[in-house]
């Protein structure tokens, strides 16, 4: 293999697919990034919040939303074709964005019930006022939901789906890094233009910084839209660049309870979706902990989102260079399973190190200077950037590999079961672990609760190990002729 087709493996005929593909990824991972930033700001800095409304909203309002997001695709996949259901997809998004930047939170204050919250704190007791936050913050728990849900919608199951469909195997093990990269020059470009917002507007209402963001937002909204019409009118229609059968632009026959039926029957469905719910549950219970001592640290919204943008951006930097310098050839040479296990490894490893010196932070070392508060925020983002720059490089395009061979319904049935559904069981089911240690064993601060992650974050790292394992099996099983018996089209 020369120089070139290890860091740049895309034939000269797939740049018409392979092009506008990254481009989508790239605005749709640019907004990502904008909205993940400003949505922990929001619900962690808020009156009468912290890290702790995090579990409560996962659990509790996110999941049920993110089940019912899976029964109205369901459905609408039945009655709609795909393009028609990505762009109304995307436009709710965007009109969602610009009532809430120009309207709702310019007017929060004449909209949120403080003085009945106020109550309801005294009635209940401050030990509980993470439930009274989801009232009197309502606002910023619908700007919560929504950043959620654009990473699971937008980009697993309408950005990936859509990939998974209109390429081969063959062609997945080439693109998909490379898309990985693409996501991470977005974070690695949203991090200073956040910044930079944060910092311009740091003395004034953070309404500024928002509507300044929310325009980006809409503008690569539309971008988006147009990059996928673009791929549907002229990519979809060259036999050479899409699967003999093409289910892209068709519509989908099962409905919720036949998909879900679909993910029980399936043992492979269910080997992905024990991935996907090994990383929400684990990620979930370190990054809580992480996020309450970093409100501690920086109680100061500006320096709280100024302090995210960089971590977004380090994640971009480091994913980048990981991706497009070696996680191609980590996956070719060094196969499926081997790549899939890297990120339950390093999570393991870098997590409970983390939860070690959360533990015994009286006993740490001053290094530098430092006071154990910003030594355990620092080695807390180093575990949130090693962490995601693994899930990117590594998790999501092996992830997505898998769902390949499989037939077209299993493709978009099982998918949304797994991206929308199993996601949201995997944080959620890390949210419920959380609330219960904080109403039962806990004195309603996270931090009282570190003890009890040890055990369950371990057994979830041994479950997740143990179905890449069956998952690698079921897939050398699964393969499809196309990989078998198909070599790549010979044009340059």
């Amino acid at each position: 293999m020369s120089f070139k087709e290890k860091f740049w493996p895309i034939k000269r005929f797939e740049l018409k697919k392979f092009i506008p593909l990254l481009l989508m990824k790239f605005f749709i991972s640019f907004n990502y990034g904008i909205l993940t930033s400003m949505k922990d700001t929001f619900i962690v800095t808020a009156k009468g919040s912290g890290a702790e409304v995090i579990p409560v909203l996962k659990g509790w309002i996110v999941l049920p939303i993110a089940l019912g997001v899976t029964l109205l695709y369901t459905k609408l996949s039945n009655h709609l074709k795909k393009p028609t259901l990505f762009y109304g997809i995307i436009l709710t998004f965007l009109t969602f964005i610009f009532v809430y930047a120009f309207i709702l939170y310019p007017n929060r204050e004449l909209l949120s019930p403080h003085a009945s919250a106020d109550w309801l704190t005294n009635v209940i007791g401050t030990k509980h006022q993470h439930w009274v936050s989801i009232y009197r913050n309502w606002m910023q728990v619908l700007f919560f939901v929504m950043a959620e849900l654009w990473s699971t919608v937008a980009i697993f199951l309408l950005f990936w789906g859509f990939a998974n469909q209109i390429n081969r195997v063959s062609e997945a093990k080439r693109f998909y890094t490379l898309f990985i990269a693409g996501g991470d020059l977005a974070a690695i470009a949203t991090g200073p233009l956040v910044w930079h917002y944060s910092k311009k507007y740091a003395g004034l209402d953070f309404t500024n910084t928002l509507q300044s963001l929310a325009i980006y937002i809409i503008i690569f909204g539309f971008i988006i839209i147009g990059l996928y019409r673009w791929i549907t009118k002229n990519v979809l229609t060259d036999p050479k660049l899409v699967p003999d059968e093409n289910p892209a632009l068709s519509k989908t026959k099962l409905s919720l309870k036949e998909s879900i039926k679909l993910l029980a029957r399936s043992k492979y469905l269910r080997s992905i979706a024990m991935m996907v719910i090994g990383y929400g549950l684990t990620i979930n219970l370190i990054e809580v902990t992480w996020k309450a001592h970093l409100k501690m640290q920086y109680p100061n919204p500006s320096d709280y989102q100024s302090f995210m943008a960089n971590i977004t951006s380090s994640v971009g930097i480091v994913s980048f260079l990981t991706a497009f310098l070696a996680g191609s050839s980590i996956i070719r040479f060094f196969g499926w399973r081997f790549s899939a296990l890297i990120t339950p490894v390093s999570l393991g490893l870098t997590g409970i190190a983390f939860l070690t010196m959360v533990v015994f932070k009286n006993s740490l070392p001053l290094w530098f200077g430092m006071t154990p508060l910003f030594m355990i925020v620092l080695f807390g983002a180093f575990q949130n950037i090693s962490t995601k720059v693994m899930k990117y490089s590594f998790f999501d395009p092996t992830k997505e590999i898998a769902y390949i061979p499989l037939d077209p319904e299993s493709k978009v049935k099982g998918k949304a079961a797994i991206d929308i559904v199993g996601s949201r069981f995997g944080k959620s089911g890390s949210a419920w672990i959380q609330i219960l240690l904080l109403e039962f064993v806990g004195n309603g601060s996270v931090l009282s609760i570190t003890y009890f992650l040890f055990p369950i974050i371990i057994l979830a790292l041994i479950k997740w190990i143990g179905s890449v394992r069956t998952l690698d099996k079921q897939f050398k099983s699964q393969k499809t002729e196309e990989e078998v018996l198909q070599e790549e089209p010979a044009q340059s």
